[in-house]
């Protein structure tokens, strides 16, 4: 039975979220671009907006926790964006970000609590779906898709109607999950356990893309480390890409037997900026 992969790790900033990130900075008009914006990310939202801001001459300001990845850290940096530090346990990374914004009288652009960025990211569905009818594959009726904030799924559920859509976190991290499961938003609890998926690492849910994913009976699963780096060393050795642990989620789900195979699938390889020491060390088995 076929399955499909969308490998968003091949994107130019190696990650789906150029796409959110072009479509929101594209739309501004001359004033809001001459005034620059400001975003928050541990780094794949990051390196989206710095991105579109060098293509489009604006200015950018980029809230990052402290404890990012240097490669994400370095990349963003290089397309010349300002990089603000913060600590992701004591600090709030919005309030830095909306104070910043205010400041400058720039625009704030949301990793996933915005629509414009919702809609973006649900390219990545229209582009898969046209794939898949060009090679005479199934629809997708269901779509596996890794999920932080849930701007990506959001986005998948509003381009892809027809399909089920199936979030996936790390174990610890899996609030949308229990949150689809309750009918209301439960948070990350006190003390979440240490994860690779420095992407995935949201302590709460925005109402805009909860609202979607559940009026759209979205569901969701949870998936360990040890599942996340076997996803990572079959992504290298059976579809010789490179997926970062949190672009690795939706897969490990798959192969740890906790999603269903069933006709017409799709599985989201949302982003690819590993650690080079970490993903080393991945692949060499050393767990």
């Amino acid at each position: 039975m076929p399955v499909c992969f969308k490998a968003e790790c091949l994107q130019p900033i190696g990650a789906f979220k150029i796409r959110g990130a072009w479509h929101r900075l594209s739309a501004l008009d001359d004033d809001a671009r001459e005034k620059g914006v400001v975003a928050f990310s541990s780094g794949n939202h990051a390196q989206g907006v710095a991105w579109a801001a060098k293509k489009l001459g604006i200015p950018a300001v980029i809230v990052m926790p402290a404890d990012a990845p240097k490669v994400k850290r370095d990349a963003t940096l290089a397309m010349g964006a300002e990089v603000v530090s913060y600590d992701r346990m004591t600090e709030s990374r919005e309030k830095i970000a909306a104070h910043l914004a205010h400041a400058r009288g720039a625009t704030l652009v949301p990793s996933f609590d915005d629509p414009w960025i919702i809609e973006g990211q649900g390219s990545a569905g229209i582009e898969a779906m046209t794939q898949i009818v060009e090679a005479r594959l199934p629809d997708p009726a269901n779509v596996i898709v890794p999920c932080g904030g849930g701007g990506l799924a959001a986005g998948l559920a509003l381009a892809l109607p027809d399909s089920e859509i199936i979030v996936v976190e790390p174990e610890g991290w899996d609030d949308m999950t229990r949150s689809l499961e309750a009918g209301w938003i439960e948070p990350v609890g006190d003390n979440p356990p240490p994860t690779a998926c420095d992407a995935l690492q949201t302590t709460r849910v925005s109402p805009l893309t909860f609202d979607v994913l559940s009026r759209r009976g979205a569901t969701g699963v949870a998936v360990s480390e040890a599942e996340i780096r076997t996803a990572q060393r079959w992504a290298a050795a059976k579809l010789r890409v490179v997926v970062e642990p949190g672009g690795a989620v939706a897969l490990a789900a798959l192969l740890a037997g906790k999603i269903d195979v069933k006709p017409g699938l799709l599985v989201i390889l949302s982003g690819g900026n590993a650690d080079p020491d970490a993903y080393a060390q991945v692949l060499a088995g050393k767990d």
